[in-house]
């Protein structure tokens, strides 16, 4: 199934109302899918008035018996709110299939607080606001193949999705794509400030990072070759970027990076520990 393949009469329900939830009702009403089927709980006033603004969508303040229509429950609230959003929840949504967009509560801690067993959990990212994009998804036992394309449906109306075999696996998701943007965002801030320091004004310096990240980006996507043959290309011994990264390489940001993605993994962990029960 694809995100075009949607039925039209599939109703939705999301629990929360937030970036992420605003991002797949996006994706799905721009496939097709009709703002009537689907429903949203979200406690904030301001929050339910963009969805209206936005979408279309009249979202509800609690949760009560108009969940129990639903096919597919869609959780996206945030990992410490889960307990409590989950309560009134529970009773309307058993029969329905569960998609977690909650970093670290896992699927057992999910069908324990809401009486489910047909559990997907998966790691969107923030570009799935402007669809693109990447979420790995990992699918309870009790999943069928239907479910698994119902979920993936819905997944790739906001970019990419990928299957994974371990639940596990989801915290270092977290760590890699669900973070990050953050990522990004902190290098592309880095050569703003440097583009700046060198004489180009703070506009210039950002068009000429984001361009650059996007196309690095881009070209990485459509080649086969290695990450370092890649890097290689561009760099020519005793040259300008055989300069950057040697002073890069000087400073330890390599294994700073990488220690700092095992940070975010750990404590994707912790969160589950903290709050999936």
């Amino acid at each position: 199934m694809t995100a075009t393949a949607l039925p039209a009469s599939t109703r939705i329900a999301f629990i929360g109302g937030g970036n992420m939830a605003s991002a797949i009702i996006g994706g799905l009403i721009r496939q097709g899918l009709p703002a009537a089927r689907i429903d949203v709980v979200e406690p904030f006033e301001a929050t339910r008035a963009a969805l209206l603004q936005q979408h279309g969508v009249t979202a509800l303040p609690a949760a009560g018996p108009q969940l129990a229509g639903a096919d597919l429950i869609v959780w996206a609230v945030k990992p410490q709110s889960f307990g409590a959003a989950a309560a009134p929840v529970a009773p309307h949504v058993g029969s329905a299939l569960q998609l977690s967009v909650m970093a670290g509560i896992r699927s057992g801690d999910i069908a324990a607080a809401s009486g489910a067993r047909r559990i997907v959990r998966c790691m969107p990212n923030t570009p799935a606001l402007v669809g693109r994009g990447m979420t790995g998804l990992f699918a309870a036992p009790e999943v069928s193949a239907a479910d698994r394309a119902l979920a993936e449906a819905v997944i790739r109306t906001t970019g990419e999705a990928l299957w994974l075999e371990h639940e596990a696996q989801l915290d270092a998701v977290t760590a890699l794509s669900g973070s990050g943007p953050a990522y990004v965002f902190y290098f592309l801030e880095a050569m703003q400030q440097a583009g700046s320091e060198l004489g180009l004004s703070p506009e210039q310096a950002r068009r000429l990072a984001v361009a650059t990240f996007a196309g690095g980006a881009h070209l990485a996507a459509t080649s086969s070759e290695p990450l370092a043959t890649l890097r290689e290309r561009v760099t020519s011994k005793g040259g300008t970027t055989y300069a950057a990264l040697t002073a890069l390489d000087q400073a330890g940001v390599k294994p700073a990076f990488v220690a700092a993605m095992h940070a975010a993994c750990a404590r994707a962990k912790e969160l589950g520990d903290e709050f999936g029960r």
